[in-house]
Formats: structure tokens, C-alpha cells, sequence
């Protein structure tokens, strides 16, 4: 555990970063909380900014949108519907961006999950607004203000009466088995649903959509491990893709702040006192290289790692504790189902490198520029004579 002098708590290690997360007495840091404060106190904050009972019996109440069982049940056929029109449309091309074909993917599946299924045409083109590649910040000059105020209000805007409202309207009339039907027997109004809607797509979208194309990128240049990948059953599958997210988090570090004083493990049996009103940093890609949980040279890709007896799993990528992730079932299965699809297309190979941008206010990454090819001609898999990165 390190005290910066920023006055910042940053753990090191995977005990401590599981501690920490689960822990009581601390409250949702970082991911936007400052401007989810500013709402009046009557309006119901998204389950990602709230903490305590109130938490615990949200996401208790809605845990069974998420089981593994649920989501092969009721969420894989439109993850195959989806993978092949995807799919389609690269073949049909000759080529594409992956990182367009995942969003198309991540969108779909998330907003099915949600409950966003009466939306007016242009969905893809509304989510794509709301959350861009690059997003001018606020800046200080009260031109830069206004335009990110405005562009940021017409985005809200669109999702709300193109998506958010049709779907309300639907299931005001008759309830569904889905998320927005709960939120709405929850009394919820119409923009706290908006509210909760953008928490999971982003969640569940941005997400799902970056580990599809660093999933891809991975096995595009590891002959052994894309052999390894393709040829196990689905479990084998799901071991590789959760070993790889171990070791690419999609969001390298949370936040915590203490709301009492909060006594962590340090190491070696000691113990330290975090006081009240700290922020906490919990690295996740420093826990999820602990040698003591994961074992010899953690910076490989070791499918098979928890055979040894330590950690299996994708360490705490999803989180950990009251907030784990709960879409961690869908993410994973809706990335197999894509990338087995997609490495059993002819003559697929990666034509152009990937560029990575990282988001430091998110402690996240971008991956763009990863091109894919197909030749119906050639036999199925990629061309591993241009598949090296």
C-alpha cells in the first residue's frame, strides 16, 4: 500500500486490491461521481454511484438478469443473430475495422439486455454520439463550455426520446422479463431509467467492445494460443479469453473513497490504517500480476494457470466485492461467440496493426485501426504469414 503525496492510498497487491474493493465503509470514486452529485437529492442516483443497503438490495433484486444460466438462455441466440450479420457484412466487404463490427455487437447485445427494443432507427448512430472515440473536454473558456454542454444535451436528448421513452412507453402498457420492466415496478421516472440506461451501456458497450478487439489482437499473433483457443470446448475457450482480460483490464485502476477508517492488508501479516475521508486507487493491473495469486511470470498468457494451484480467472478485471460487475457472463460469452465465428472465416488475416490510445481518466484503453481481411478462396483461419504483431 503506498500513501502519495497527492494524498492518494494506491494498493500493489491483489490481497490488498480485493480488500479494498470489497471492504465496507467506503463509497463509489471516480467514473463521473462528481457530476452525479450535482443531481437534486430526490432524484435516484444509477446503481453505479450508490453504496450501502440501498445498493445491495438493487443488485440483489436484479441478479438474475445476469446469471451464466440466463444469459445462454435468453441472450445467446441474439448474440449469434448479431455475430452473423457482423459477419456478413465483412465477407461481403472484404474487409472491415473490428472495432466497428464489435461496436455494432456490444451495442446490440446491451441494449437487448437492457430492454431497449422499440428504439426509432439510428440507435448505433445515437450511442455513437453519446459516447465518442474523442470527446472535447469542457476546457475553460466559455466557448469550449457551451459547445461540449450542448453536444453532451443533444446526446442525452437523442437516446432519450429515440430509445429510452419508446421502450418505457412499451412496457408501461405491458410489463417484460427484462431490466427496464424491473426499474419501472422500482417506481423509477423516465430520465432516472435514462439515467440507469447510460450507466449499462457504457458498462456493458464500451467495455465489451475494447475487449473484443484486444481479444482478437492477442490471438491474430499467437499462433499457439489462437490454436489453443479454437480447438478447446467452451469452458477451454473462456479460460483463454478470461486470462487474457487478467492481463488487459479493460480499466486499469477504480476508485474508492472511505467513509470510516479502513484497515487493509500490507503484507507479510501487517496491516494498514487507511483515516476516513481518503481516496483509495485500486490498481487492477498491478493485482492482477501478484506473483503470491497468480504465480511464476504472470505477465504470460497461461490459460491453464490455476492448475498449479494459484489463481485462475481474470483476476479482478471485473471488480470485485458490492460492485463487481455483474455483466461479466455476457461479456465473455458474447466475445467466444464473436471471435469463434470469426477466426473460422476463409483467408482471415489482419491486415493493418492496431493503434492503442490510452484514457488516463479512466485508467482504459482504446484499440483502433485493426483491419481484417477475408479470402473465401484460402482455407479457414487466419493467414498466420500476416497475422504477426
Amino acid at each position: 500500500m503506498r500513501h502519495d503525496a497527492d494524498g492518494t492510498w494506491r494498493t500493489a497487491t491483489y490481497d490488498t486490491a480485493r480488500a479494498a474493493l470489497r471492504a465496507g465503509g467506503t463509497v463509489q470514486a471516480g467514473l463521473g461521481i462528481e457530476t452525479v452529485e450535482k443531481l437534486p437529492a430526490s432524484v435516484r442516483r444509477p446503481v453505479l454511484y450508490r453504496d450501502g443497503p440501498e445498493h445491495r438490495e438493487h443488485r440483489r433484486q436484479t441478479a438474475r438478469y445476469f446469471t451464466p444460466r440466463r444469459v445462454s438462455e435468453h441472450y445467446r441466440d441474439l448474440m449469434i443473430r448479431v455475430t452473423d450479420q457482423q459477419l456478413t457484412r465483412l465477407r461481403q466487404a472484404g474487409s472491415a475495422h473490428l472495432s466497428d463490427l464489435s461496436f455494432v455487437l456490444a451495442a446490440e447485445v446491451t441494449a437487448g439486455v437492457i430492454g431497449l427494443t422499440e428504439s426509432r432507427p439510428g440507435l448505433l448512430r445515437r450511442l455513437e454520439r453519446f459516447f465518442p472515440d474523442t470527446f472535447e473536454e469542457p476546457g475553460y473558456t466559455s466557448l469550449r463550455g457551451l459547445r461540449f454542454m450542448l453536444r453532451r444535451n443533444r446526446a442525452w436528448l437523442g437516446l432519450y426520446f429515440g430509445d429510452v421513452r419508446p421502450a418505457v412507453r412499451a412496457r408501461r402498457h405491458a410489463r417484460r422479463d427484462d431490466l427496464l420492466s424491473h426499474l419501472l415496478d422500482e417506481g423509477c421516472t423516465t430520465g432516472e431509467i435514462l439515467g440507469e440506461c447510460v450507466t449499462f451501456a457504457a458498462a456493458g458497450m464500451i467495455t465489451t467492445r475494447e475487449f473484443v478487439n484486444v481479444a482478437a489482437w492477442h490471438l491474430f499473433g499467437d499462433d499457439a494460443l489462437r490454436e489453443e483457443y479454437l480447438t478447446a470446448d467452451e469452458a477451454g475457450r473462456h479460460a483463454v479469453l478470461h486470462e487474457i482480460l487478467r492481463l488487459e483490464p479493460v480499466v486499469s485502476a477504480l476508485h474508492r473513497r472511505t467513509t470510516a477508517p479502513l484497515d487493509l492488508p500490507d503484507g507479510d501479516g501487517a496491516t494498514v490504517t487507511v483515516p476516513a475521508g481518503s481516496l483509495v486507487e485500486i490498481r487492477v493491473d498491478y493485482a492482477n500480476l501478484d506473483t503470491d495469486a497468480f504465480g511464476a511470470a504472470p505477465e504470460r498468457v497461461c490459460p491453464a494457470r490455476g492448475a498449479d494451484g494459484h489463481l485462475p480467472g481474470p483476476g479482478l478485471s471485473f471488480g470485485d466485492g458490492p460492485h463487481k460487475c455483474p455483466g461479466a457472463a455476457i461479456a465473455i460469452q458474447e466475445t467466444d461467440i464473436f471471435l469463434t465465428r470469426l477466426f473460422a472465416l476463409p483467408g482471415l488475416r489482419m491486415r493493418d496493426e492496431p493503434t492503442v490510445r490510452i484514457k488516463e481518466s479512466l485508467g482504459s484503453y482504446e484499440v483502433r485501426g485493426l483491419v481484417v481481411t477475408v479470402n473465401p478462396d484460402q482455407g479457414p483461419g487466419p493467414d498466420r504469414g500476416q497475422a504477426e504483431v
